[in-house]
């Protein structure tokens, strides 16, 4: 009796077993349905221009010309070209440049300064201030470079100030456009760091520093020793995706100085439109946003490396 008691027991846990098999494939298959729109869009809007670019940096495809009706493949001939040129290594190092005044030093650094200002004020303060700060972030680059255009050009605001004192004017775009352009872009992209860095200092537990506070630790010991420890995480995320950020900015710059003057502030992005849609040649600008795309990556993991962070 018992061992039928047994074997009816087993028989039922085997069909009922069998039954949520049936039913997590059920669910697993119902998943994979509701996804497959967002795949199908990530597959034709994402994957397939990245897979896309990387086929035509090895190619001679080009706007114009015999190239431009039949694509050949090149091999590394775009690459070799693009070390060979000065102009090319030359707007690296503008890049480079424009990368760590503005967003390592500019963005990251004054984002950290306003948020740390601003964690222990009343909420109104911190309303008003984020207000002024977020209104940066939201003006379109285009409107940033007019406004900037507006304020450093020969008959601009800061010469009529600088005039009211009596001092020459000067023509800021041309004697220092990197120093214009680095500025209206820590201004107009300051905004985010400073989000990321309220939300991460709002997480650090208050009774940490209280604990530091009476152990006798002064406020800057407190900030480095136990503050930027405990965010470090969010610091790390944060300078990659201001640096990405940063290293595509072309409105901003194209529309501020053009690039020039001469080559002063041309950058990647505005050397590669130059290269594609201004010279024709858009298997080689294809190439260069292959090597920004690089420069992006060895950015980011050696912001991970240098402060040892785990992801």
């Amino acid at each position: 009796m018992n061992a039928q008691v047994q074997k009816s027991d087993q028989a039922i846990g085997k069909l009922s077993f069998i039954g949520l098999g049936k039913k997590r494939d059920n669910t697993s298959l119902r998943s994979i349905l509701f996804l497959l729109p967002s795949w199908i869009l990530l597959s034709v809007f994402f994957v397939g221009p990245i897979l896309l670019t990387f086929y035509f940096a090895f190619t001679n495809m080009s706007l114009t010309g015999a190239s431009a009706q039949s694509i050949e493949f090149v091999g590394f001939q775009n690459f070799a070209a693009m070390f060979s040129d000065p102009n090319f290594r030359l707007s690296v190092v503008k890049t480079i440049i424009f990368l760590i005044f503005s967003a390592v030093i500019g963005q990251q650094v004054l984002g950290f300064i306003i948020a740390i200002l601003m964690r222990e004020r009343n909420r109104t303060f911190r309303r008003v201030i984020g207000m002024i700060v977020l209104a940066g972030w939201v003006t379109p680059e285009i409107v940033v470079a007019f406004a900037f255009f507006a304020f450093l050009n020969d008959q601009g605001t800061l010469n009529t100030l600088i005039g009211l004192i009596g001092l020459k004017p000067v023509t800021w775009l041309y004697t220092f456009p990197m120093v214009g352009v680095i500025v209206a872009n820590i201004w107009h992209g300051t905004a985010f760091s400073m989000l990321v860095f309220q939300s991460a200092l709002d997480n650090v537990p208050k009774s940490v520093e209280e604990a530091a506070i009476i152990d006798g630790a002064s406020r800057w010991q407190r900030l480095w020793k136990i503050t930027v420890p405990m965010i470090k995480g969010q610091i790390v995320t944060n300078m990659i995706l201001v640096t990405l950020q940063t290293l595509g900015v072309f409105t901003l710059i194209y529309a501020l100085t053009g690039g020039g003057p001469g080559m002063d502030t041309q950058t990647l992005p505005v050397y590669m439109y130059n290269q594609a849609f201004v010279n024709y040649q858009l298997g080689y600008g294809t190439a260069i946003s292959l090597v920004m795309l690089l420069i992006g990556v060895a950015a980011s993991l050696l912001y991970i490396r240098a402060l040892k962070v785990k992801l």
